[in-house]
């Protein structure tokens, strides 16, 4: 390669090849070792995606699992929430059935004490008997269609409350029965049995006894018991001025036939 070159140029060029080779070689090693580094680096940046999207995997995972039971918790919470607001709709139209109920019943009796009046009014003894018939046979028609009408409102009692319920009815059924053969003296007591049941104070002596018993009937029962005793001192009265007009007519008709 060198033949023909003399010995210092050879030795100089020689040197410049040798520093060649020596930088080829140095650029050779830098690049290998950059390529080693950029691989290197490379490698960790994979390692370190790796290790992040591992991360956020189990991050994923943990929220996922959190918003899946918070979720799960409020549509149990809302279920249960609509649930409850069917429940009080409901328990309302249930009262509100029982009310009507109640209200209907009231009616009933209303009704039946109306006609009972009627059929036994002076205007109805003061008609021809011919109208009168025919009267008596439209109220007793009335009467049997109102009485068809069958309202039953249920009532839960606990044994107390029955056996309360059932002192209570004999005591007021006791009374009536005495209502034929002293009707002023059976009146009195119903009218101190209802002061038994009212709240303000009556005008008359409460029955301690039958206040007593009326307090361990259930509330419904205790409403029921004042409205029968209302309709029987109401009956009784009706029945009293009818009985004095009756008896005032007897009299008039005594003294216009001559009587004394």
């Amino acid at each position: 390669m060198f033949g023909n070159v003399p010995r210092r140029r050879r030795l100089s060029l020689r040197n410049n090849h040798d520093q060649q080779e020596y930088a080829q070689g140095w650029t050779r090693t830098a690049h290998k070792r950059s390529r080693t580094e950029d691989l290197n680096r490379a490698k960790r940046a994979v390692i370190i995606n790796n290790i992040a999207m591992a991360q956020a995997k189990i991050h994923a995972k943990m929220n996922e699992a959190a918003c899946s039971k918070f979720s799960r918790t409020l549509s149990m919470a809302d279920r249960s929430g609509r649930l409850l607001e069917s429940l009080d709709q409901l328990e309302m139209r249930v009262e509100a059935l029982r009310e009507a109920a109640s209200d209907m019943e009231q009616e009933r009796e209303s009704i039946l004490e109306m006609i009972q009046s009627l059929q036994n009014s002076q205007e109805m003894r003061n008609i021809c008997p011919g109208e009168r018939e025919e009267l008596s046979l439209t109220a007793n028609r009335l009467m049997g269609r109102t009485l068809s009408v069958e309202i039953s409102i249920g009532t839960i009692r606990n044994p107390q409350q029955e056996e309360a319920l059932q002192k209570a009815t004999s005591m007021i059924d006791e009374i009536v029965k005495k209502l034929l053969s002293d009707m002023e003296s059976g009146r009195q007591q119903l009218l101190a049995l209802h002061a038994a049941c009212v709240t303000e104070a009556p005008p008359v002596p409460i029955d301690q006894k039958f206040q007593a018993i009326v307090i361990g009937c259930a509330l419904e029962d205790q409403k029921k018991i004042k409205r029968r005793l209302e309709t029987l001192v109401r009956n009784t009265e009706n029945a009293e001025k009818n009985i004095k007009i009756m008896d005032h007519q007897k009299l008039e008709d005594a003294k216009a036939n001559g009587g004394h």
